[in-house]
């Protein structure tokens, strides 16, 4: 499938991105878990496709893993995710809603300081009588306290009270990393996969987030529209299998605003989702991390919807 990456800032890991720079493609699944689990997530997608595409497995394969640090709350040098577990994620992969919050890779993460995790959103984009999909999928370990911004409230200041991450010493604030997973059914070139995958920063860039130098900020992005169509099969270069040439539809550059606003719009609310997703977790050697509190969230942005109507 045709697919972009971008890196905001490289302190960070997300395999098989080197090929997707040099061709524009990738294929298979994409394994998103903590930063010292790279390796067992990788090994896992080899021996899925292996068991299931063996043809493919016979060229070569060279697998998205991604990760974000989840070692506040993790015991990360335990070595506790293991290729049976992630083969067992595979196959119970599925179509539809996912889970959301403390589940998957996101089971140990943060986001400001509160506990984060998965999240995900998606728009709908209508062009020339088609409606297209744009899902965002994010891992969201980010973030200082202070910096949190809902609908353009800095709620990060007004909750900063029981912020235990504030007194660990092991990582700075604002660090940990966020992975993004753009993925949609418009019909994209790579380079506009890539355009999609920096639209990422807008709206990380919504939540309050300014990118510390300690987190990992990877993004792909990628169009289910046409697969097959980039890269043939390697079966087709074959000696005597003969010269032929492809051709790729695609939404011209022109038209993309609407699919950047959808993918800005999606990564701000999967972020929160992240968060309201969420309860209280303790971890190892007591560490806890609370969950945004959503009463209160609700309240402060009510409070400003009251002083607003009183203004006008």
């Amino acid at each position: 499938m045709a697919a972009g990456f971008f890196s905001q800032n490289g302190n960070g890991e997300m395999t098989g991105v080197s090929w997707i720079a040099e061709s524009g493609t990738f294929s298979g699944p994409v394994a998103i878990t903590n930063t010292h689990a790279v390796g067992v997530a990788h090994a896992a997608i080899i021996a899925w496709t292996v068991q299931y595409h063996p043809r493919l497995a016979d060229a070569w394969l060279l697998p998205v893993a991604a990760e974000t640090w989840d070692g506040y709350l993790n015991d990360i040098n335990g070595q506790h995710v293991t290729q049976e577990a992630c083969l067992a994620a595979l196959a119970a992969a599925s179509s539809g809603p996912i889970e959301e919050g403390s589940v998957g890779g996101g089971t140990g993460m943060n986001c400001y300081q509160f506990k984060g995790g998965s999240g995900s959103a998606s728009r709908r984009v209508d062009y020339a009588g088609t409606g297209y999909t744009v899902g965002v999928f994010v891992q969201a370990n980010f973030g200082s306290r202070e910096e949190l911004t809902i609908a353009g409230l800095p709620v990060g200041q007004a909750l900063a009270a029981d912020n235990p991450m504030a007194d660990y010493f092991g990582q700075p604030a604002g660090a940990g990393s966020v992975i993004a997973v753009v993925a949609t059914d418009a019909p994209l070139l790579p380079h506009q996969c890539q355009a999609l995958a920096r639209r990422v920063t807008l709206g990380l860039a919504r939540t309050g987030t300014t990118g510390s130098h300690f987190s990992g900020d990877l993004f792909l992005a990628f169009s289910t529209a046409s697969p097959g169509g980039i890269t043939p099969a390697v079966s087709t270069f074959r000696p005597g299998a003969g010269a032929r040439y492809d051709q790729l539809r695609f939404i011209p550059w022109g038209f993309l605003d609407p699919f950047f606003g959808a993918v800005v719009q999606g990564t701000e609310e999967a972020v929160l989702n992240a968060l309201v997703a969420n309860e209280d977790m303790t971890g190892r050697a007591g560490h806890r991390t609370p969950a945004l509190r959503r009463d209160q969230v609700v309240r402060l942005l009510s409070g400003r919807r009251a002083a607003s109507t009183r203004r006008r």
